[in-house]
C-alpha cells in the first residue's frame, strides 16, 4: 500500500468491504453501526495503519476540539497551576489545549488572539493584561466562546472566574497591622492591571480602618516578577530607618521571593526587621529560606471552573441551546508563616 500516510479512508473501506460513509460513522458516530462491522472497520484501520485526519474532519464541522489559553506570565507558578486545573477539564472532555504567554504584553496577547481566531480554535480561555474587551467581543461575534480567567465580574457579556482581590489585599494589611505594623508598604505593578489596583485597595482599605497612625508606601513595579521584588527591596532598604515600612504586602509572590532576597542582601531580616506578606501561595513561597506568609488562591480550581464554563458554553451553541453567562468569585485566605508571624516591628 505504500506509506502509511498515502493511506486514504477510501483504502479503509475498500479492504472492510464498506462504504466510506460507514467507516466516517465508525470514527463520528459509532452507535450508528452495528458491532460486526465496527469490528470489521477497526481491523482494516489496524492493519493499514491509517490515521484519520483529525483537523480535516473539524475544518468541515466549523468547529476545534482545540482550545487557546492565553496567560499573563507561564514562568509564574500561579498560572501553571490554573493551566494545570484547566487542562484536567478539557483532557477529560477530549479537547487538546494551545498555551499562549502574552508576557504581560497587551500588544503580544491581541497577537495571539488573532492567531487563535485564525486557527479557529472551539473556545478561548483568556487572561487579560490590558483592555482587549473589543477584541474579545470580535472573537464571540465569529462564534468562538470566551472565558475569562483570573478576572471575575469584568462583564456581564462573558464568563469569568477569578478571586475577590480587594478581600485578599484587606486580609494582608489587616495581619500586618494585628502584627503592630504601622508604616506599611504595597510592591507592585503595574497598575493597569485590574489585580494590582484591588490588592492595593484592600490593603489601603484596611489602613484606612485602622485609623491612627497607620500609613501606606505604595512602590510601583513595571512587572509582576523576582526582578522587580528585587529592585523594589534595594529601594525600600535605602530609606532611613525611622521612614522605612516595617510591614510589606507584595502584589504576588515572585515579587515577595525578590524582595526577600534583596532585604537579606542589604542586610534586613525578616520578619526581625521588615515583614513580609506575598499573595497566590505558590510552593515556592512555603519553601523559601523563610517561609512567606501568603493569600492563597484556588489555583487549580480557577482553571477547572474556567473550563467547564468554556465546555458548556461551546456545547450549548453546538445544541443551539440559550447560555447565561456566569461569574465566580472566590473566596482568598491568608496563610501565616514565618515572614510575618512571631516579632514585632523595631523602630
Amino acid at each position: 500500500m505504500g506509506p502509511k500516510n498515502s493511506v486514504s479512508m477510501k483504502d479503509v473501506a475498500r479492504l472492510a468491504q464498506v462504504s466510506v460513509g460507514t467507516v466516517s460513522n465508525v470514527i463520528n458516530a459509532p452507535d450508528r453501526v452495528t458491532a460486526p462491522t465496527r469490528i470489521r472497520v477497526a481491523e482494516a484501520i489496524a492493519k493499514l495503519g491509517w490515521v484519520p485526519n483529525e483537523s480535516a474532519r473539524q475544518l468541515r464541522a466549523g468547529r476545534s476540539r482545540s482550545i487557546g489559553m492565553v496567560v499573563m506570565d507561564i514562568s509564574n507558578p500561579f498560572f501553571t497551576d490554573v493551566v494545570k486545573g484547566a487542562e484536567e477539564v478539557l483532557y477529560r472532555e477530549q479537547y487538546s489545549v494551545q498555551i499562549g504567554n502574552s508576557d504581560q504584553q497587551p500588544t503580544r496577547e491581541l497577537t495571539l488572539l488573532d492567531r487563535f481566531e485564525q486557527q479557529r480554535v472551539g473556545g478561548v480561555l483568556f487572561a487579560p493584561v490590558g483592555d482587549s474587551a473589543e477584541r474579545v467581543l470580535a472573537l464571540r461575534r465569529r462564534g468562538i466562546p470566551v472565558v475569562i480567567v483570573d478576572r471575575a465580574g469584568i462583564s456581564s457579556d462573558f464568563c469569568s472566574v477569578g478571586v475577590d482581590d480587594l478581600v485578599g489585599g484587606r486580609l494582608a494589611g489587616r495581619h500586618l497591622i494585628e502584627q503592630g505594623h504601622r508604616r506599611l508598604a504595597f510592591v507592585g505593578g503595574p497598575s493597569t492591571l485590574t489585580q494590582v489596583r484591588d490588592r492595593r485597595g484592600g490593603i489601603e482599605l484596611a489602613v484606612e480602618q485602622a485609623g491612627g497612625d497607620a500609613t501606606l508606601l505604595a512602590v510601583s513595579t513595571p512587572g509582576l516578577t523576582l526582578d522587580a521584588g528585587v529592585a523594589a527591596a534595594g529601594d525600600l532598604a535605602a530609606l532611613p530607618d525611622g521612614e522605612r515600612p516595617t510591614g510589606v504586602f507584595a502584589a504576588n509572590d515572585l515579587i515577595a521571593i525578590g524582595l526577600l532576597q534583596g532585604f537579606v542582601t542589604a542586610g534586613l531580616r525578616v520578619p526581625e526587621d521588615i515583614a513580609l506578606v506575598g499573595y497566590d501561595d505558590i510552593a515556592f513561597a512555603a519553601a523559601a529560606a523563610v517561609p512567606i506568609s501568603s493569600v492563597h488562591q484556588p489555583r487549580a480550581e480557577i482553571g477547572r471552573k474556567s473550563a467547564e464554563l468554556l465546555v458548556a458554553e461551546i456545547e450549548a451553541a453546538d445544541a443551539e441551546q440559550p447560555h447565561s453567562h456566569e461569574t465566580v468569585r472566590f473566596t482568598p485566605t491568608l496563610v501565616v508563616r514565618r515572614s510575618s508571624a512571631g516579632s514585632p516591628p523595631r523602630g
